[in-house]
């Protein structure tokens, strides 16, 4: 990967023409790294990654400075208005690319309505719409699915985002190849750009809530994937630290930085060692609740028959217990049981360990 260096300032503390993030709110203890030192090889950097991977399973990763990073906060400025586009058009026009229940070829990629799934175990719906984008597809790696004219016009940025942030969760698994004593490729020959994979951009839109009932949108979860890379502007996500008295920590946007994430099958592939964490979104904080909340993500998952297993190759990865039998599940299977299972009416929290949407429920409970 490139390690060009462009010339960087500090970055504003608060986004233009949004509310600003309280300071008097109680915040996660996520670290801040850089891709430039990190490409460049710096080693406290470094050092600060990993234990930020196995710690917490959250960090910033300032993107400025490098000529990558600076590419996807290009392409993510341009995207964030699409979305805008997107979401702006009439519901019934938006159901039509909804594919969970489309004849053979039944999908989550397309649209979700808001109040399409369970937010809470009293079975409150959800709050939040989004639209997932197949990598498989701005990549021509699969047949397209239908689009909305808006995405359609602007297929090439998808492509160019899905690149360029692929490009940088390939070298974050490089480095964590290193720093755990694998062999080189073991975890990128798991997460090729151009290999079928469940690899997907998220738009999700969270419109302000009721100012008497404001809750949570997302419930808690895991990611069921690799790396998680997200993009927003205003508060919403929490974070529950590790800890027996851990309390919910709202996560403060910052310009220039991504939001990144470990999910489940990088803990699978290490035993244990890397930790993918629990959060949920509920509403901003202070006067950003009245705002509008868009998100874009980029999921990054193994392709499609990886078995999802502890990986050897490593003498830091803790060995199985006495008597433990891994399951025999490709990542392709792991996707289906954890985003596509429909609960009419009801939340469980194990079924939402892994699963970055939570559990549908039947359309007619939609609200």
């Amino acid at each position: 990967m490139e390690t060009t260096q462009i010339p960087i300032q500090d970055p504003p503390s608060t986004f233009p023409d949004l509310p600003p993030f309280p300071d008097n709110v109680p915040t996660a203890p996520l670290l801040r790294l850089s891709l430039q030192k990190l490409m460049n090889g710096d080693k406290h950097e470094s050092e600060a990654f990993v234990k930020a991977c196995t710690e917490l399973g959250f960090f910033y990763l300032d993107l400025r400075g490098s000529m990558v990073g600076e590419k996807v906060l290009t392409d993510a400025e341009r995207l964030f208005d699409v979305q805008k586009g997107l979401f702006d058009m009439e519901l019934e026009e938006k159901r039509r690319f909804d594919f969970v229940n489309h004849g053979e070829r039944k999908s989550l990629f397309g649209y979700r309505a808001l109040g399409t799934g369970t937010a809470d175990e009293k079975g409150s719906l959800d709050r939040y719409e989004s639209y997932n984008i197949s990598k498989d597809d701005v990549l021509d790696l699969s047949p397209p699915w239908p689009a909305p004219p808006i995405l359609a016009a602007n297929r090439p940025l998808f492509t160019s985002y899905a690149r360029s942030a692929h490009s940088i969760i390939l070298f974050l698994m490089s480095e964590l190849e290193a720093h755990l004593h694998y062999p080189a490729s073991t975890f990128t020959s798991r997460h090729r750009l151009t290999a079928p994979s469940g690899d997907q951009i998220r738009f999700i839109k969270n419109p302000p809530q009721p100012m008497d009932d404001r809750r949570t949108s997302l419930g808690e979860h895991t990611d069921f994937g690799s790396f998680t890379l997200l993009l927003n502007r205003l508060g919403g996500l929490q974070v529950l630290p590790p800890g027996e008295n851990a309390q919910w920590r709202y996560v403060r946007p910052l310009p220039g930085h991504a939001i990144i994430n470990l999910g489940d099958a990088m803990t699978k592939f290490t035993n244990g060692l890397l930790r993918s964490n629990v959060h949920r979104v509920v509403a901003p904080p202070g006067e950003q609740a009245n705002s509008t909340r868009y998100s874009l993500v980029y999921f990054s998952r193994p392709e499609n028959d990886v078995l999802l297993k502890r990986l050897e190759g490593s003498d830091l990865v803790p060995e199985l217990g006495e008597g433990d039998v891994e399951e025999d599940i490709c990542a392709r299977e792991w996707i289906t049981r954890k985003a596509m299972s429909t609960r009419p009416g009801g939340y469980d929290r194990k079924q939402w360990e892994g699963s970055e949407e939570g559990p549908r429920v039947a359309r007619d409970s939609r609200m």
